[in-house]
């Protein structure tokens, strides 16, 4: 973990001191003891840093940040809320996919991979990496939390202005130190549908625009917007 299996170079100097870390080092050791116990982590090892293997430090423009990654087998590839093509779309993910409707009139994806959006420099992050199999959360506090945070706190120090897009608690939390008179920061209840109807003091996942809010401020910056549609598989 010391030399991340892939990694955009754009983020290696930068978060080599969150490399090693002692915080990262105990981070290896948990799961390298995890993985000679037989247990099963997802996503597989190669994917771990695929949203900063596919989102340039100097290309993000849009962070949405997940929890922890699919936890059931084939789901988890790197990417939060994203599923590889052959595998049924999420609860989560279908509640985006129906605000995405409703918000720019994109008919949902039959598919849940993400990458189109990664590609375009939308930032793709959960806050814990790994995954043991058909437990969610069991690596929470176990040292990707720190790591993480860096991601977060690099692109936030950068001169160049990015949306947040942060729904639910857990984000809304983890992303409280960003500076938005200087970012779009946009909050939402979580598309889970145990939230996506509640309507707290940010209003409710449904109805909030998020996807066309994002690309009228993206233009206003004088940047493309994100083109949300996905492309079939």
């Amino acid at each position: 973990m010391a030399e991340p299996i892939k990694l955009h170079e754009s983020w290696r100097a930068p978060l080599a001191g969150a490399f090693a870390s002692p915080g990262m080092a105990a981070l290896k050791a948990f799961l390298l003891a995890e993985e000679a116990a037989g247990k099963a982590i997802f996503p597989k090892s190669s994917e771990w840093f695929r949203a900063l293997e596919l989102t340039p430090l100097d290309r993000v423009r849009v962070v949405i940040l997940g929890q922890d990654p699919y936890h059931g087998p084939g789901q988890a590839h790197g990417l939060a809320f994203s599923v590889r093509a052959n595998v049924k779309v999420p609860p989560s993910l279908a509640n985006i996919y129906k605000e995405l409707q409703s918000d720019l009139g994109i008919a949902p994806a039959r598919h849940g991979f993400l990458e189109h959006w990664a590609s375009q420099g939308v930032l793709l992050l959960n806050t814990s990496l790994t995954v043991e199999q058909g437990l969610a959360a069991s690596h929470k506090g176990r040292g990707w939390e720190q790591f993480t945070d860096a991601v977060i706190r690099l692109v936030a120090a950068r001169a160049a202005p990015c949306a947040f897009l942060l729904w639910g608690n857990h984000a809304q939390k983890k992303a409280d130190f960003v500076d938005d008179s200087r970012h779009l920061v946009l909050k939402a209840p979580h598309p889970s549908p145990l939230s996506a109807y509640s309507r707290g003091s940010v209003g409710g996942f449904f109805g909030c625009r998020h996807f066309s809010r994002t690309n009228q401020w993206l233009e206003s910056q004088g940047q493309a917007p994100i083109d949300w549609a996905l492309p079939s598989l």
